[in-house]
C-alpha cells in the first residue's frame, strides 16, 4: 500500500499522458529491497539515474516481462511520452533522443500534423484490403516515383510495391530479382544473390540470408540457399563475386547496423557496371540511409545514372513510427511481376499510406535537406573535439548527414549508460561503434546540448566519477 501511495504522489506532478498511463495499468507491489548508501549518493549525483528495483518502472517490467518473448535486452527506463526531440519515462525523467527510434522518427516524436492525419483517416477508412483500390496507396506510389526522379536518384524509377516493413520490402526485392533471373535464364541457373559483410537487411529468412552475421544467422540455419558474400569496397573482387549465375546484388550505400560504413562512389559505380554486364538486378537497401538522412532524399542520388539501382527499398522514416515499407522498381523489373506473384495483407492500407504521403513530402523538402547537411557538420565538429581530447578512444568518424558513427577502441556500453543517466539516448552499431541517427528536425542547439552530455559521459568513464 505504501508503494502505491508513493506512486500516486509521483505521478501527480507528471504530464497528463504519463499520469494517464500509470493510472491505467495495475502496478504490482514490489518486494522490499534495501538500497545502499552508496547507491543513494550515486543516484543523487545524476540527473536521470536508471530506475531502481523498487521503482514504478521496475514493477511494471516485472509484471509484463514474463509474457513477452525475450528478443531484446532493454535498459530499465519505461518510456511513456515523446515530443519533438525528447522522450519522458514513467518517472517523468526527460531524455534527449539521438536515436529517433533507430532512424525512424525523422520528423521527431508525435509530429502534430501526423496526429491530426491519424485521427482523420482513422474515422474515414483504415483497411479494406488489396482486393480493392483506395485513394492513398496509388497516391503514395505516385509521389515516391515523382520525388525520386526529381531528387536525382534512381533515374528510371517506375513503380512501387507498398508493404509493412523494411524486411518485407527487401523480401519483395529478392523475390522480384529471382523472377528476373528466371526470365533471363529459364534453365533456373541464375538465382544467386550477393550481399556484403557487415550488411543488415532484416530478420525474415530471405533478408536474413542476405545478412552475413553469425550472431543473427547461426541459431536459424540453414539459410535460404543461393546467397554469396563479398567485401564492401573491394572492386577487384567483383568479377569473381558477381557472375552470370547472379540474379541480384543487394547493398546498403551506407551500412547502418554494420557500423556506419560508407560504400565508396567508385565501388558502387563498378558494382553497377558489373551487374549490367551479367544481367543482375542491382538492389539498393536505403531503409536506414534514405529519405533525407544523408542530406539528400536518397543516399545514392549524387551518383551518375549508370550507378542507380533497379530496386530501391525503404521503410523506417517512411512512416515516422507507423509501420510501412516500399520497394521501388524500374520498368525492367516491373514488367516481369504479374498479378499473383506477390502480395501483402496489411501493406498499402489507407491509414499508413496517407501518413507516408505527408511524410515523403516533408522529407523531400530542400530546406529540410539543407538543414540535415548543416546539422551533420555540427555533429562532426563535436566529434573532432572529442577525438582530440580522447585520441586513444575515438578512432574514426564515419557516415554522412545525420547517419554518423563514432568508432571507438572499446565497447561503448559504459558510455551509453552514462549518457542515458545524464539524459541522452545513444545506440551502438557494428563493433564498438556509437551510432547517431537523431530526428532530422532536431535543432542545432539540441545537438550541442547532446554533445555536451556525451562528452561528460565519456569523461566519467575515462577519468572516474559517478557513472
Amino acid at each position: 500500500m505504501a508503494f502505491r501511495a508513493s506512486l500516486r504522489r509521483a505521478t501527480a506532478a507528471r504530464p497528463a499522458a504519463a499520469r494517464f498511463y500509470s493510472q491505467a495499468i495495475a502496478v504490482p507491489t514490489s518486494s522490499s529491497s534495501p538500497v545502499s548508501a552508496a547507491q543513494i549518493r550515486r543516484d543523487a549525483a545524476l540527473p536521470n539515474p536508471d530506475p531502481a528495483e523498487d521503482s514504478a518502472s521496475a514493477a511494471l517490467v516485472r509484471e509484463h516481462a514474463p509474457f513477452m518473448v525475450a528478443t531484446y535486452a532493454r535498459p530499465p527506463p519505461v518510456f511513456v511520452r515523446g515530443e519533438g526531440s525528447y522522450l519522458w519515462d514513467l518517472e517523468n525523467r526527460k531524455y534527449l533522443d539521438f536515436t529517433a527510434g533507430i532512424a525512424v522518427n525523422s520528423l521527431g516524436h508525435c509530429d502534430p500534423e501526423m496526429a491530426k492525419l491519424i485521427a482523420q483517416q482513422s474515422k474515414t477508412l483504415i483497411h479494406a484490403s488489396n482486393l480493392y483500390y483506395n485513394p492513398w496507396t496509388g497516391a503514395l506510389s505516385k509521389l515516391l516515383i515523382e520525388k525520386t526522379l526529381a531528387s536525382g536518384g534512381m533515374h528510371d524509377a517506375a513503380a512501387a510495391f507498398i508493404c509493412n516493413s523494411g524486411s518485407e520490402a527487401n523480401e519483395a526485392g529478392i523475390k522480384f530479382a529471382r523472377k528476373v533471373g528466371k526470365a533471363l535464364d529459364p534453365s533456373g541457373a541464375k538465382t544467386e544473390v550477393v550481399s556484403f559483410r557487415n550488411a543488415f537487411h532484416g530478420r525474415t529468412m530471405g533478408s536474413l540470408s542476405a545478412t552475413p552475421n553469425p550472431k543473427y544467422q547461426a541459431p536459424f540455419g540453414p539459410m535460404v540457399p543461393g546467397f554469396r558474400v563479398g567485401e564492401l569496397n573491394d572492386i577487384d573482387a567483383l568479377p569473381s563475386l558477381v557472375t552470370p549465375a547472379t540474379c541480384a546484388v543487394i547493398v546498403e550505400p551506407i551500412q547502418g547496423e554494420g557500423g556506419v560504413r560508407v560504400a565508396s562512389d567508385a565501388f558502387l559505380v563498378a558494382l553497377a557496371r558489373r551487374c549490367r554486364d551479367v544481367g543482375a538486378v542491382l538492389h539498393y537497401d536505403e531503409i536506414q540511409c534514405g529519405l533525407g538522412r544523408t542530406g539528400a532524399l536518397w543516399a545514392h542520388a549524387h551518383l551518375p545514372p549508370e550507378a542507380h539501382p533497379d530496386v530501391l527499398t525503404t521503410a523506417k522514416a517512411l512512416g515516422n513510427g507507423f509501420p510501412i515499407g516500399a520497394a521501388i522498381v524500374n520498368a525492367r523489373v516491373a514488367a516481369l511481376i504479374k498479378v499473383g506473384d506477390h502480395g501483402t495483407t496489411f501493406g498499402g492500407n489507407p491509414l499508413a499510406c496517407r501518413l507516408a504521403h505527408y511524410i515523403v513530402g516533408r522529407l523531400a523538402d530542400e530546406g529540410l535537406l539543407e538543414g540535415v547537411r548543416k546539422k551533420g557538420e555540427v555533429f562532426r565538429e563535436g566529434f573532432e573535439r572529442l577525438r582530440e581530447r580522447y585520441p586513444a578512444l575515438v578512432q574514426e568518424v564515419r557516415g554522412k548527414g545525420l547517419l554518423l558513427g563514432l568508432q571507438l577502441s572499446e565497447d561503448p556500453a559504459r558510455i551509453v549508460k552514462a549518457a542515458r543517466e545524464r539524459g541522452l539516448l545513444v545506440i551502438t552499431a557494428g563493433t564498438n561503434t556509437l551510432r547517431f541517427v537523431p530526428s532530422l528536425v532536431m535543432s542545432e542547439e539540441e545537438i550541442r546540448e547532446g554533445l555536451a552530455i556525451l562528452e561528460e559521459a565519456v569523461r566519467v568513464t575515462r577519468e572516474g566519477g559517478s557513472e
